[in-house]
Order: C-alpha cells, then sequence, then structure tokens
C-alpha cells in the first residue's frame, strides 16, 4: 500500500467515524463557518501530500526535522496572523524545543542532512509551513465555534478534497489490502487523528497557538520511549538530552 492511498483511506474512515458519533449523538448541523473550514480541510490535505510527496526525495531523519520546524513558523506567523504575544519564557521554549528536535532527529549527525535533493527538502518544509497555518487558524475556529464535534468531522471530509487526485490510481489496490492494513487504517484513523485532534482542539481553546504547538511535540519523546521499551531501539545520551530539552521547552511555555 502506497502513502497516498494510506492517507486517503486513513482521513475517509476518520471523517466517516467522526460523521457517525455526530449523529449518533444528534449534533448534526450545518451552522459552521464554512470558509474558514473548508480551507482548513483543505490546506491540511495538502499539507500531507506535499509531506509525503517530499519525503520521496530526502531522508527520514532531515523530512522529520524540517516538519517539525512548525513551531518556528507558528512562533514567527502568530504575532502577525493572531496578534499573540510571545514572552521570554515562551520564546525560550521554542528555542529549546527547536534544539531538542536538532538533537533527537539527528542524534547530531549531520551527515545525514546531506542526502536527498534540494527540491524534496524545500517540500517538506512547505508542508511544516502550511500545517504552522493549520494551527494558527484552528485558534479562531475553536474558540468560535460551539458545535466542536460537528466543525472537525466537515473539515475531515474538506480534507479528503486535495486527497482525491489519487484516487483513480489506488482504487484498484482497496479490495486487495490485507487485514493489516486494514487494521493500520482504522488504528490511525481514530488514534492517531480522530481522539488526538479532537483533545487537542478542546486544549487550544485555553491555550495560545505557540504553547500548543510546543506541547503536541510531546509525540517525540513518547515515540522516543516506545521505539527503545517496544522495538529495542538504542537511546543514545543525545537523543535523550533532545527528549530533556523538548520536555523543559514544554514546561517553560505551560507556565508563562
Amino acid at each position: 500500500m502506497d502513502a497516498y492511498t494510506f492517507v486517503f483511506l486513513r482521513f475517509f474512515f476518520a471523517a466517516l467515524i467522526m460523521f457517525a458519533i455526530v449523529l449518533f449523538s444528534k449534533k448534526f448541523a450545518f451552522n459552521f463557518n464554512k470558509r474558514l473550514i473548508l480551507f482548513l480541510g483543505c490546506i491540511n490535505g495538502i499539507a500531507y501530500l506535499l509531506q509525503y510527496i517530499g519525503m520521496s526525495s530526502t531522508s527520514a531523519s532531515k523530512s522529520s526535522l524540517l516538519v517539525n520546524l512548525t513551531v518556528v513558523w507558528v512562533a514567527l506567523l502568530s504575532p502577525i496572523l493572531l496578534k499573540e504575544k510571545i514572552g521570554r519564557k515562551k520564546l525560550a521554549g521554542v528555542i529549546l524545543s527547536l534544539l531538542g528536535i536538532v538533537f533527537v532527529t539527528t542524534n547530531l549527525d549531520f551527515q545525514s542532512l546531506g542526502i536527498g535533493s534540494m527540491m524534496g527538502d524545500l517540500i517538506v518544509i512547505a508542508a511544516g509551513m502550511i500545517w504552522a497555518i493549520f494551527i494558527l487558524y484552528n485558534k479562531p475556529l475553536v474558540s468560535e465555534t460551539e458545535n466542536l464535534m460537528m466543525s472537525l468531522t466537515w473539515l475531515l471530509f474538506f480534507t479528503i478534497i486535495p486527497l482525491m487526485p489519487v484516487v483513480p490510481f489506488s482504487a484498484k489496490n482497496f479490495l486487495t489490502l490485507p487485514w493489516e492494513a486494514w487494521g493500520a487504517i482504522l488504528y490511525t484513523a481514530v488514534f492517531c487523528w480522530n481522539i488526538p485532534y479532537y483533545i487537542w482542539s478542546k486544549g487550544l481553546r485555553k491555550i495560545s497557538a505557540v504553547t500548543s504547538s510546543v506541547i503536541l511535540l510531546n509525540e517525540i519523546v513518547v515515540s522516543v520511549i516506545i521505539s527503545t521499551i517496544f522495538l529495542g531501539d538504542s537511546l543514545t545520551v543525545v537523543t535523550g538530552i533532545g527528549a530533556v530539552f523538548i520536555m523543559f521547552a514544554i514546561v517553560l511555555v505551560s507556565i508563562e
């Protein structure tokens, strides 16, 4: 199963599951900010496409580093787009989180950054910048909407729009996918998108976009822990220091 088929099916089932929950809870409605949700859904889908296109022309470690630069773009754009103020602790948290990202993704082996093409790097950077805009404009969405579940459901359906061009090339593979693939699709739809996105959206109502982007980096720390315990990956001193940097960054932005 190619990455484009996977991401399309992931969001397709994520949208269907959210829609079923909305119908069951009797919260179905059309009174939502249609332009904003259409915009957010489409740029989310575009960012995913760009990430996978770029990753085919660059290394995995460099791609992880460049995508996670989202925290920097959010910090730079937040004062412009949302008029958010960035205090000294929050700025220190952003800088510390950036150092943590570099430590964890490269292990300070910068030779890996020379792998891949510049075009692939630029495409992945573009994906990260688009996700920064996605994070920033989710702030007014979650602050204004009363029916959050319905808004997120429509956003998921609109995310599918930029992914639909891959369907004609992948549809023939849908029926031949093994059960393991369908399990991975459903698992990531629910546990890597529906539940985390809903919880993040609820939290975003009470914190700034910059703070949320730094806190989201805890997924890097969690992935390091899981890969060490369950996959047997070796935890280097540099990676451990990077994880500590990220945790301190989260504390800094949370207490400001």
